[in-house]
């Protein structure tokens, strides 16, 4: 593991000196304002995972927010926590007064997203990271496939999904994320699949990078897709964390709360308090021994 982090650090450091010319990028990683960088001390680092709604044509970060993921890992550990955020989460946005909390993008990109989730659970995260629809679905195709569980069975045009493992293509995959009017539990449901989408994608990279060579691909697949504005050694940090991550020690949650209406609107008022307490336990080790 350490030659291999080694090499992918090479990797990051020309990248970021030597950009590909002419890369469209469709993806964007930036660290929140007033966090620090990842502290090689520092045990946990959290990042907010977000799937911007932006059509082509459109700003990817001046889109409102499609999925929200609050995603906390532990370097020491190998532990790792992700926290569904439903995205219809009725709130205060900072600035822009009550509303769904997706609209932070729209109204203020990545920044204001970090602030309006830090407001709602209590944790600031120390990163963004943002991808569209065209992202979801290269990074997708960059691995071969994503195998993920569904609890349910649901089927359109461009996706059957049955109960059980189902193996994704890139349009699949977004069609994964993306459902909610054939799942039960609506905004709550397409968030829990988003975190099952994000640990298929774990295993998956777990997987391939214990190939020779596969890893320096992904790493540079990444970087040629990715607006980064990080110090290569930050960088470097960073991807040791995720590298860390072990599959079979990630625990997942979705933030409670109930579905109702704000004028003509279908929102999710969530519990402020229970997703403050969910955050406190996770925050020092990105575990939650208990469980949701």
């Amino acid at each position: 593991m350490v030659g291999r982090l080694m090499l992918a650090a090479m990797l990051l450091v020309t990248a970021v000196l030597l950009p590909p010319a002419g890369v469209v990028t469709t993806a964007e990683l930036v660290r929140v304002q007033g966090s620090g960088s990842v502290d090689a001390a520092s045990d946990v680092v959290w990042i907010l995972a977000l799937g911007s709604d932006a059509r082509p044509g459109e700003q990817v970060l001046g889109s409102r927010a499609d999925a929200i993921q609050l995603v906390g890992l532990n370097i020491r550990t190998g532990a790792a926590t992700v926290i569904g955020i439903p995205r219809d989460s009725y709130v205060d946005v900072p600035g822009y007064g009550r509303n769904k909390i997706n609209s932070a993008m729209l109204y203020g990109g990545p920044q204001l997203m970090a602030r309006a989730v830090a407001d709602m659970v209590g944790l600031t995260p120390d990163y963004v990271f943002t991808t569209s629809f065209l992202g979801l679905q290269a990074m997708v195709k960059a691995l071969g496939g994503v195998t993920v569980y569904s609890p349910f069975s649901w089927s359109i045009p461009v996706a059957t999904v049955r109960r059980g493992n189902n193996t994704l293509n890139g349009a699949e995959a977004l069609a994964f994320a993306r459902m909610r009017h054939e799942l039960p539990g609506g905004d709550f449901d397409r968030s829990r699949d988003q975190g099952l989408l994000l640990l298929g994608g774990l295993r998956r990279v777990r997987e391939l990078t214990a190939e020779p060579g596969t890893l320096e691909r992904l790493v540079a697949s990444f970087l040629a897709n990715t607006d980064i504005d990080l110090p290569a050694a930050e960088l470097y940090r960073l991807a040791r964390a995720v590298l860390q991550v072990q599959p079979a020690r990630v625990s997942r949650c979705v933030l409670p709360g109930r579905a109702g209406t704000a004028g003509a609107a279908s929102v999710v008022f969530p519990d402020i308090g229970k997703a403050r307490a969910l955050t406190r336990r996770a925050s020092g080790d990105a575990t939650l021994r208990r469980g949701c």
